[in-house]
C-alpha cells in the first residue's frame, strides 16, 4: 500500500514560482491615527484614491489619516427632501386645505373610500 500513496506537495497556497523577474506594484504607506493617539499604517497602491478613515485591523476603531485636513461637510450635498416639501413645491397649503375639504366632503358622502367609513343614510318614509 505504501508503494501506490499520493506523492506531492501539502494542500494550501503553496506556490513553486520563484519571484525573480517579477516587478511589484508600486505603493505608498499610508499612516493613520487612533483618537488614543496609537497610530497604524496601511499598504495601497500609489494609484488608490486614499479614505480620510480607515479601520484599524487589530482593536477596529476608526483611524483618521495622518497629515489629512479636517473632514469638512460636502457642499454639492443637497438636504433631504420629505414628501411634505416635494408636496409643498407643487401646491400651496391653501390648495392642500380646499383639497382636503372636498375629499372629505366626498368620503362622507360615500362617493369616495371603503364602505364600512360611509355615513349610512337616513331612511324616510
Amino acid at each position: 500500500m505504501a508503494e501506490r500513496a499520493l506523492r506531492g506537495a501539502r494542500l494550501g497556497a503553496q506556490s513553486f514560482e520563484d519571484e525573480r523577474g517579477v516587478e511589484m506594484a508600486p505603493r505608498q504607506e499610508v499612516e493613520y491615527r487612533l483618537p488614543d493617539g496609537r497610530t497604524f499604517t496601511v499598504t495601497m497602491s500609489d494609484e488608490a484614491e486614499i479614505p480620510a478613515e480607515w479601520e484599524d485591523p487589530k482593536t477596529g476603531q476608526m483611524g483618521r489619516r495622518v497629515g489629512a485636513d479636517a473632514p469638512t461637510e460636502d457642499a454639492d450635498e443637497k438636504p433631504v427632501r420629505t414628501h411634505w416639501d416635494m408636496l409643498l413645491e407643487r401646491r400651496s397649503v391653501e390648495e392642500l386645505e380646499d383639497l382636503l375639504s372636498e375629499r372629505l366632503e366626498m368620503l362622507r358622502g360615500g362617493e369616495i373610500g371603503p364602505p364600512h367609513l360611509h355615513r349610512r343614510k337616513k331612511k324616510t318614509a
